[in-house]
């Protein structure tokens, strides 16, 4: 007789799930790439420059569905060369950015002197490593953590931000692989012969929040991703690193993988794809008591 199939647990823990997919992710060897280090000026910089053009329409959608009034007391974390902070100083009474990298710091200080932006403090730490009690003024109105969800034990994450807003909470994460995510699924293997693993996505993120009682509202939006150079061979540098290419064989097969992505604006070498991130958020009295 056969044995009977394995039924899938009827309550899954996701906050595992999203631990295992997390740890297989971050097991990935592109992990190595220099270039997703945060910490360098450089990388910094260029992320800064790629945000300003790319995300203007996505940074306008996002701060204009948010709940903030000239009052408002905000924590963004995860904040980067300042995406968010910078556009939503004007708007709000104060902002607390939290921000490990600092290369990414380096700029978000030098974007408020430059800009004259007296209202927002940075914090140059892992929202993992944050303690509320020494490193946070108290509750905030309205909690941010765009595109920046990376920690390992995301209920953890998420029970401290709940705990850190008096008002909302909103969370920016990806539906699908984004588009730089589908070329490292798509070249690893022939590149280094091994599976590329995807990090965890918002199915994850909203089982996680409905076990903790969080009912949250989810809103699809559309994620372009745009790379720019000047030249070709800037693009044929960056990609080499991104994707650890050392020989001329890995080189044939990553330029045989782009070249059909090349396009052209102006004097400017592109290649970009669309994906889909999820809009998820709360405020405080729908938790389930």
């Amino acid at each position: 007789m056969s044995p009977a199939p394995i039924q899938p647990p009827i309550n899954p823990d996701w906050n595992e799930i999203w631990k295992t997919r997390q740890s297989l992710h971050e097991s990935s060897k592109h992990f190595d790439d220099p270039s997703h280090n945060w910490n360098r000026r450089e990388n910094a910089e260029r992320y800064d420059y790629t945000s300003r053009s790319e995300y203007d329409d996505r940074v306008m959608t996002t701060i204009g569905g948010m709940d903030i009034t000239k009052n408002s007391r905000v924590l963004d974390i995860g904040a980067g060369p300042g995406t968010l902070a910078i556009p939503l100083a004007p708007r709000v009474k104060e902002i607390t950015a939290i921000e490990p990298g600092e290369g990414m710091v380096a700029i978000l200080n030098e974007r408020m002197r430059k800009e004259g932006i007296t209202n927002v403090t940075t914090i140059q730490k892992r929202w993992e490593d944050i303690d509320p009690a020494s490193d946070l003024d108290g509750q905030y109105d309205v909690v941010i953590a765009s595109l920046s969800l990376t920690m390992e034990d995301i209920r953890m994450a998420l029970q401290k931000m709940n705990a850190a807003s008096r008002d909302s909470v909103y969370l920016f994460w990806f539906v699908d692989m984004p588009f730089w995510e589908r070329m490292y699924a798509d070249l690893w293997k022939p590149l280094h012969g091994s599976e590329y693993h995807p990090g965890p996505k918002a199915d994850c993120l909203f089982g996680v929040l409905y076990q903790l009682g969080i009912y949250a509202n989810v809103e699809m939006l559309p994620l372009k991703k745009e790379y720019r150079f000047t030249t070709l061979d800037e693009m044929t540098a960056f990609f080499r690193r991104r994707f650890n290419v050392m020989t001329e064989e890995q080189e044939r097969v990553m330029a045989d993988y782009l070249k059909p992505l090349i396009w052209t604006i102006g004097p400017e070498i592109v290649i970009s794809g669309d994906s889909t991130f999820a809009k998820i958020w709360w405020r405080k009295d729908r938790k389930k008591t």
